[in-house]
């Protein structure tokens, strides 16, 4: 059973939701795990002060991936804001073992300093390169990668992947993580893997997004009735 962690903010379940639906539906071997923060807090495995400049509850957990998945084999880390649209075993039979991380590789720079949903628009170098992660967690470097140290190091050390080489980071193409509303058809490609990176649909002002239908679909397979204005996220 191959494992994949999903990134969880608490007033957003439905996203998480859909997501998790999304990949176990086209990928029944598959499992789907939340890192919540608060649940890591109550555990004592996470301490540090909350991330004033996070738009999201696990901007920072994202990193415990390697310590929840016991450091062994390969996993995969998402946000919550991602939907499948093909199995995501093809994006595991990527895996190459010289590398300590697979991710794609954007250069993704935002104008905006406010996202659609009110949360701060962060830039840094290596933007979004931490939302779509295979991690190798045989490779020795990411035997760096402990709580202590997710708890301690700087936010920046962390999503630049700055205990690693270059040559270390391994290259995903950008269908696996494909910005929506950033990436376009046929320009870009053609997408596998959905990532509303600004916001989706769920939200009032982000409605008619690109994709939109393909997440009310997977909305309304998951519970069996339409998305209405009174499951929008406040």
């Amino acid at each position: 059973m191959r494992k994949v962690f999903v990134g969880y903010t608490s007033y957003q379940d439905v996203v998480y939701q859909v997501a998790k639906h999304s990949i176990e539906r086209h990928s029944p071997d598959v499992k789907c795990y939340p890192i919540v923060q608060q649940a890591l807090r109550d555990l004592g495995i996470y301490y540090r002060d909350v991330d004033k400049n996070g738009s999201t509850e696990f901007s920072i957990t994202r990193f415990l991936t390697p310590w929840l998945a016991g450091h062994k084999g390969w996993v995969m880390f998402c946000d919550n804001d991602v939907l499948a649209l093909t199995d995501v075993n093809e994006l595991f039979d990527q895996a190459d073992n010289k590398y300590a991380v697979m991710v794609v590789k954007h250069n993704h720079t935002p104008s905006d300093t406010v996202k659609l949903d009110g949360q701060v628009q962060t830039q840094y170098p290596r933007k979004n390169w931490s939302s779509v992660v295979l991690w190798n967690l045989d490779h020795p470097k990411n035997q760096l990668i402990t709580p202590d140290l997710v708890n301690e190091i700087s936010p920046l050390y962390l999503h630049r992947f700055m205990w690693l080489e270059d040559h270390e980071i391994g290259e995903l193409s950008l269908e696996w993580n494909w910005l929506v509303d950033w990436y376009k058809e046929p320009d870009n490609g053609k997408p596998k893997f959905l990532h509303f990176t600004d916001g989706g649909p769920y939200f009032n002002n982000y409605q008619n997004c690109d994709y939109a239908e393909q997440w009310l679909r997977e909305y309304e397979m998951m519970t069996g009735k339409p998305f209405t204005q009174e499951d929008i996220i406040d």
